[in-house]
């Protein structure tokens, strides 16, 4: 299923309650946006899961759908919520209780990507942004909240894999001293997003691949987690974060010349994390 702002690759026959999804990964810059921007393409991709949607694209293979956006993270986040709305950036929205992700540039319409660079020559009216919520903000998520709801009346229980990647100059900045540095960072919102089974599971998923697995520091998920993830409903959120230096190279956003080889890597975990639905259905709930 393909849309404007989103695709849905299907299986053949879904076969585990588990969905992939990549939120941050599009990459359709619209022309207007673009005209409106400050920057240039590689500064305006610098806040884009970059390729994403095809590192963990051996889903449908694995018996999985995987939903993929298609407008990018710069023009609207799919992983805040639709009334993150920044007074700096927007016309007409009046001040609120204090939001940090709003209040840094990172609400649902950024006013900033990486290292706070500006995205705009000026502020947006406040009817663009509704739009840009309408016609990107809930497809996507009524696409993923009708997925999860068929897993539920399919197999009793949904384990959403929210796909994303973080730049390698953030886990650096985290790091803490005498601990290895992660290749990938699982977040749950500390057990309140998905069961500790399910965790569990993910985490032994890329282990067993020999990457390096932190769970909740520096990321423990944010809306997407908070909204969906209902362990006692079955419902199971695990957002997860690859080491962009694994696969890209980031100042040029191109995939490195070994990326197959990771690439492989990432399907087998793909396949493992498929096959925890398969095994454990239907979960235990916390």
């Amino acid at each position: 299923m393909q849309t404007q702002s989103f695709t849905i690759c299907h299986p053949v026959r879904r076969e585990t309650p588990v969905i992939f999804a990549s939120p941050h990964s599009g990459r359709a810059y619209p022309g207007a946006f673009l005209d409106q921007s400050l920057l240039d393409m590689r500064l305006i991709r610098s806040s884009e899961d970059a390729f994403v949607d095809q590192l963990f694209d051996a889903a449908p293979a694995c018996g999985a759908p995987l939903l993929c956006a298609h407008l990018p993270r710069a023009y609207l986040d799919l992983n805040r919520a639709p009334d993150e709305l920044d007074p700096a950036l927007i016309d007409g929205i009046a001040r609120s209780p204090h939001n940090p992700r709003v209040s840094s540039g990172l609400g649902v319409i950024p006013r900033v990507v990486a290292n706070g660079r500006p995205i705009y020559r000026g502020k947006l009216t406040l009817d663009e942004a509704r739009h840009r919520i309408a016609s990107v903000w809930h497809p996507y998520h009524n696409a993923l909240r009708q997925l999860i709801d068929e897993n539920q009346a399919r197999f009793g229980q949904a384990v959403l894999i929210d796909c994303h990647s973080m730049p390698h100059e953030a886990i650096e900045a985290h790091a803490r001293p005498g601990h290895p540095r992660p290749d990938v960072v699982l977040g749950d919102r500390f057990g309140a997003a998905a069961g500790r089974e399910v965790m569990d599971r993910v985490e032994s998923a890329f282990a067993a691949a020999g990457l390096r697995v932190a769970r909740n520091a520096p990321f423990a998920g944010a809306y997407i987690a908070q909204a969906y993830g209902r362990p006692s409903r079955g419902n199971h959120v695990v957002q997860v974060e690859v080491d962009r230096a694994l696969y890209l190279d980031e100042a040029r956003i191109e995939l490195r010349a070994d990326y197959a080889a990771f690439h492989a890597l990432i399907s087998g975990v793909v396949a493992e994390i498929s096959d925890i639905g398969r095994q454990i259905v239907p979960l235990a709930t916390e």
